[in-house]
């Protein structure tokens, strides 16, 4: 019998949503960091999260507070029951980024769409251009902070002084070499200078997901991380080049497989590769 996610509720399938689409008890939301592919067809009734403009805080590098996303998710119209089912491109990056940071700042009734936009269109399931409104509610965040789900930038370094925990560099292989900065498609983010953390492992998230943009099996994921030797015993730091990526991985290992001690460290690269003095290999 093959082995169930150690969180199956963490993610839903494309015939759920389907079934689910004029639920009043869910919220559709599509997060991307470009926002042209919502505005020429989406999931009915979902709206649209820009990755960049409406997760973020408008100066500085970091993410909206609970307040910004307590906003976001008034205006979609969340009530304290609601189920929010988020989706998105690129086999969910930017979802599971939303989603890693829903949870992090302390609300628990989230899930991912597996396979997200891709499997929905390879099924040719339908899309709608009508503009999406929700009466706006009172909604607020009340759970506390998740800090263990989050590295900082001095909490990595001082792992990477002492070897204990198992980083995994979720880029891909030219990336991790230091033959590339950033994805061809997305030359916007770089870092000052191109490497690893050393002794990370290079397990590109693209491994943990089938053609069709869903989640591999518990037991191929299990074998994919383990033989890698990142194993459930360890603490375990994803990194990528901005944390969309290894928020991918960080949800397989931490909602799919079960881990205990995952961090996201969604300075990644950008900021890794661009302070002095810090060990890096190539």
């Amino acid at each position: 019998m093959p082995e169930e996610y150690a969180n199956p509720d963490a993610l839903v399938e494309t015939d759920w949503l389907a079934e689910h689409l004029n639920d009043p008890a869910v919220r559709i939301i599509e997060v991307d960091e470009d926002t042209t592919a919502y505005q020429k067809g989406h999931i009915a009734g979902a709206v649209g999260w820009n990755w960049s403009t409406d997760l973020h805080a408008p100066v500085g590098r970091d993410y909206v507070g609970q307040e910004g996303l307590s906003r976001l998710l008034q205006q979609a119209g969340l009530g304290r029951d609601t189920t929010i089912v988020l989706y998105g491109g690129n086999n969910n990056w930017f979802a599971a980024y939303a989603y890693w940071l829903i949870r992090y700042l302390g609300h628990g009734n989230v899930k991912l769409l597996n396979g997200g936009r891709k499997k929905w269109e390879l099924e040719s399931r339908e899309l709608t251009m009508d503009a999406t409104s929700n009466e706006p509610t009172d909604f607020r965040i009340e759970g506390p902070v998740n800090g263990d789900f989050r590295a900082f930038r001095d909490y990595v370094l001082d792992r990477v002084d002492e070897g204990n925990a198992a980083f995994v560099d979720v880029r891909s292989p030219e990336e991790y070499r230091g033959e590339k900065l950033a994805p061809d498609h997305l030359p916007q983010e770089q870092s000052q200078v191109p490497g690893h953390i050393p002794g990370a492992a290079n397990i590109p998230w693209a491994k943990a997901a089938n053609d069709d943009g869903s989640f591999k099996s518990a037991e191929e994921l299990r074998a994919l991380y383990e033989e890698a030797g990142v194993t459930p015993d360890r603490e375990i730091i994803a990194y990528c080049r901005i944390g969309e990526r290894s928020s991918h991985t960080w949800f397989a290992l931490r909602e799919l497989l079960g881990y205990a001690n995952v961090k996201n460290y969604d300075g990644s690269w950008t900021e890794y590769g661009s302070l002095v003095g810090v060990p890096v290999e190539k």
